[in-house]
């Protein structure tokens, strides 16, 4: 059954754990006031994700979140005509967008979004930022050009509106894969975007796990790069899963970082790694294996899953190598065709993704498990208003540097 959670953090995985997360019936009506510590938001369609359809989230009380994503702004109720905080919601995320917004106690600012009938898109802003700290929720996911060029029309109406600085919250970068020249006359086109950003008048740029950690150089201005493992491990926290039996497996050499960096969390779980050979973009082949897997949980590590060539091969030969389960955990799920084949045919015990990017109705199946970064970000939005540093503890785990 796919599901639909808003997690808390924690920091390693212990056996027999277990955490529930309630969520509305999709009996229950579409519209929605959700109360927490007195703050009143209300929630426009949410999602439903219950027997294959999306479910939304709920805070009930204080306890169900952990001490360190507990905002301090969160214990009194905010006046929304003083603060001199606005948040803004594009078009490619508007559900995670009003999730960040409900946890920090605010309302979405009011923002006018609509195309010609040539394509082009025109953006307005209902309400005055002048002088403000203004943040931007836009993931450039698919269609990525469409949602890139909202964007940067986005910052420009704020920065031509007097708004005081401007972050470019963009929980899914897209064009991060484009980091390097691989091949001759190829271009760097993280770098491109990365300029327009800079120049349509952005300040600041908060990123969700990019691609690879040398994009940050791209920008000239701050980037906080913040990563969505802690929301994952606690998911897998909750899982009765003992730490013995779990091993790491990176899908890539590339990926090795990241997944020796999870397995740390995860108990010291041992690390095994698949090789690879890529022939064509979107194209795996399959090598071997590197470490032991015979009868152990493999949890496989990703930053993104595309057409989820390289991952579902990489269970394929985990399965014959004597893996017991397979589970994939990532971040963005750009799921481009045929990744929903691949990932359904039965390879994998559960897929676990966020919601940085938004999954279509079509696109749910019954392994999927939808885990909210939304806490994550609007905690991080928080200290990076309030010029604090998120590098020391309990927010190391965070990744805000």
């Amino acid at each position: 059954m796919a599901s639909l959670i808003c997690s808390p953090l924690k920091s390693s995985l212990s056996c027999g754990s277990s955490v529930r997360f309630p969520c509305f019936s999709s009996s229950e009506p579409a519209s929605r006031l959700l109360v927490h510590n007195g703050i009143r938001c209300n929630l426009v369609e949410p999602l439903k994700l219950h027997n294959g359809k999306p479910c939304l989230p709920v805070i009930n009380n204080e306890s169900s979140l952990p001490s360190f994503l507990t905002s301090t702004h969160l214990q009194n109720s905010i006046n929304k005509n003083d603060t001199r905080l606005r948040i803004f919601s594009g078009t490619a995320n508007p559900a995670l967008s009003q999730e960040i917004a409900c946890y920090m106690g605010l309302e979405l600012g009011k923002i006018k979004i609509k195309r010609f009938a040539d394509g082009e898109i025109y953006v307005q802003l209902q309400e005055s930022v002048r002088g403000c700290d203004v943040f931007l929720v836009q993931p450039t996911c698919p269609p990525a050009n469409e949602n890139l060029m909202e964007l940067l029309i986005m910052i420009d109406a704020c920065r031509r509106a007097s708004a005081k600085n401007i972050t470019a919250v963009i929980p899914y970068f897209g064009y991060a894969r484009a980091d390097r020249k691989t091949q001759g006359r190829e271009s760097i086109a993280a770098k491109l975007v990365a300029n327009l950003i800079t120049e349509a008048g952005a300040n600041r740029v908060l990123a969700c796990d990019l691609h690879s950690g040398q994009s940050m150089g791209y920008f000239d201005i701050p980037v906080d790069h913040v990563y969505g493992q802690p929301v994952i491990l606690d998911y897998l926290a909750s899982k009765t899963i003992c730490s013995d039996d779990l091993v790491v497996v990176s899908p890539d050499v590339g990926g090795v970082a990241r997944a020796r960096a999870f397995a740390k969390k995860l108990s010291d779980a041992p690390l095994a790694i698949v090789d690879k050979r890529r022939q064509a973009h979107n194209v795996a082949e399959v090598m071997n294996l590197i470490g032991d897997v015979k009868g152990k949980v493999a949890v496989m590590v990703d930053d993104m899953i595309d057409t989820a060539g390289t991952i579902a091969k990489g269970a394929a030969l985990l399965h014959q190598e004597g893996a017991r389960e397979v589970y994939a955990c990532t971040t963005h799920a750009v799921f481009s065709p045929p990744a929903i084949e691949r990932l359904s045919s039965g390879l994998f015990q559960e897929v676990i993704i966020t919601n940085t990017i938004p999954v279509s109705e079509q696109n749910y199946f019954p392994q999927l498990t939808v885990l909210s970064v939304a806490n994550l970000l609007g905690e991080t939005i928080w200290r990076v208003h309030d010029d604090c540093s998120g590098g020391y503890e309990p927010y190391s785990s965070l990744g805000i540097d």
